[in-house]
């Protein structure tokens, strides 16, 4: 038999987590978009990271809905390692429920 573990929480923190990466992405186009040119020290940076936003816009969203469904598959493995768990310890204790019986009625 394996000794198959799996943490659960831990795959539940990195849902949690990728869903945050998720909400980043969607939710700035330009990383220097707050900033002026005297703060970043050059318009040559301010051009560089405007170029780099039009081609980010290209790719973000793509990206994005894969980390999107990859917080989801994740989530939902939490919850299937959980309900075998559940499920086998549930038939665990029905199988020593009946042992127990079958021993008492020897």
């Amino acid at each position: 038999m394996s000794d198959l573990k799996a943490d659960t929480k831990r795959i539940r923190e990195c849902s949690r987590a990728l869903q945050r990466i998720y909400d980043n992405f969607t939710s700035r186009t330009n990383p220097a978009e707050d900033f002026s040119a005297a703060e970043l020290g050059d318009r040559r940076i301010v051009g560089a990271f405007d170029e780099f936003a039009d081609n980010w816009k290209i790719h973000r969203k793509d990206l994005a809905e894969k980390i999107r469904k990859l917080g989801v598959i994740t989530a939902e493995a939490a919850k299937g390692y959980d309900a075998v768990d559940t499920e086998l310890a549930q038939a665990l204790r029905e199988q020593d429920d009946r042992a127990r019986h079958d021993r008492r009625l020897k």
